[in-house]
C-alpha cells in the first residue's frame, strides 16, 4: 500500500459538479490537515491498511512537527490507483501492479474507520469515480507512505 501524504490548508473532491468530501481545517482549529491519496496492491492486507492508517495519523508533518492526532486536524481520504503506475518501459504506464477495484476498494474503507476509530475527522472521495481534487498544498510538504512490505526501489 501506498498513501501520498500533503499537508493542505484546504481540500476537496468533487464528482459530476457535486462536492462528495472536503475539509477546511481552519473551521475545525487546526493549522493544516491531510490529504491521502490511498494506492493499494494486490499483497495489501487488512493489517497493512490499518497499520498505514495508524502512521498517517500520528505521522509529524503538521505545524510544529505534531501530527494529525495532536492537532485534531482533519483527513480526506481518496482512493488513487495510479499510485501503482509502472513507467520503466516505453511511455505509457502499467496498471499491473494496482489491485482490482473489487480487492482495494474494502482496504481504502479499512484506512478510513481506522483513521476514524483514533479519532480523525475524515472525508473521502467516491470510490471508482472520475474526482476532481482541489487543495492548497501548505509548505509545500508531499510524504509518501509505504507498507514495510514494499519492495525496495533500485
Amino acid at each position: 500500500m501506498r498513501i501520498l501524504v500533503q499537508r493542505v490548508t484546504t481540500a476537496q473532491v468533487t464528482v459530476d459538479g457535486e462536492v462528495v468530501g472536503r475539509i477546511d481545517p481552519a473551521a475545525t482549529g487546526a493549522p493544516h490537515g491531510l490529504l491521502a491519496l490511498v494506492g493499494v496492491t494486490h499483497s495489501d492486507t487488512e493489517a497493512t491498511a490499518k497499520l498505514l492508517a495508524d502512521k498517517l495519523f500520528h505521522l509529524r508533518i503538521l505545524d510544529g512537527e505534531r501530527s494529525a492526532d495532536e492537532l485534531s486536524a482533519p483527513i480526506l481520504v481518496v482512493s488513487q490507483f495510479t499510485l501503482y503506475a509502472d513507467t520503466r518501459k516505453g511511455r505509457r504506464p502499467s496498471w499491473n501492479a494496482a489491485a482490482p477495484g473489487a480487492a482495494a476498494e474494502p482496504l481504502v474503507a479499512v484506512v478510513t474507520a481506522r483513521l476514524r476509530e483514533l479519532g480523525a475527522e475524515v472525508a473521502t472521495g467516491r470510490f471508482g469515480a472520475h474526482m476532481q481534487i482541489g487543495l492548497v498544498n501548505d509548505g509545500p510538504v508531499t510524504v509518501l507512505l509505504e507498507s514495510p512490505e514494499a519492495e525496495p526501489r533500485s
